[in-house]
């Protein structure tokens, strides 16, 4: 860690005991009753009695407010919410199913509910048609076969790009309806 880095790390901790450099502040206990203003020397005494740290919470505040705690558990708690926050979040992945323009209709309900599942769990779905050699003059039979899957997605997906040749496939993207 270079020495900026660590700089910047240490401005967004808050400042804990001997590093508050305020003459006053208002102090509240550990389980969160106001115990008045006081001189900062003496809040740490206390601090150190209880064998806890005197927390910054706000300098903004007049006087700045201060709180007596065990500052290892406090940020330990943080960090825990802030893992599950981070866990909870789901980024919308883009999923692709692929057809052939002359699927059986077996085939096609399996690349429907995949689809379905896709969409359920909140990602986009591409469905994609790919043609081989002479197949390319069918454009219009895999356009139909795409806009059939987004016909029967209709109730759980909105169309986001409408079929478009790109080559020798030709794309569709489906992202879910918002509810």
């Amino acid at each position: 860690m270079t020495y900026s880095n660590k700089k910047n790390n240490q401005r967004d901790l808050p400042k804990i005991n001997e590093n508050i450099r305020f003459p006053k502040v208002r102090l509240i206990d550990t389980d969160g009753e106001q115990l008045g203003v006081l001189d900062t020397r003496d809040a740490n005494r206390l601090a150190e009695e209880k064998e806890l740290d005197l927390v910054l919470v706000s300098e903004t505040a007049d006087p700045p407010v201060c709180r007596i705690m065990d500052y290892g558990k406090f940020k330990f708690e943080q960090e825990k919410k802030a893992r599950a926050i981070r866990k909870k979040q789901h980024t919308a992945d883009v999923k692709e199913v692929k057809m052939r323009y002359k699927i059986d209709e077996h085939d096609y309900q399996v690349r429907l509910n995949q689809a379905k599942r896709f969409l359920k769990a909140g990602d986009k779905v591409k469905a994609t048609i790919n043609f081989r050699g002479r197949e390319a003059q069918h454009t219009h039979l895999g356009q139909e076969l795409l806009e059939r899957l987004a016909e029967d997605l209709g109730e759980m997906a909105e169309v986001q790009q409408r079929p478009k040749k790109e080559g020798r496939n030709m794309i569709m993207l489906l992202s879910p309806k918002k509810a």
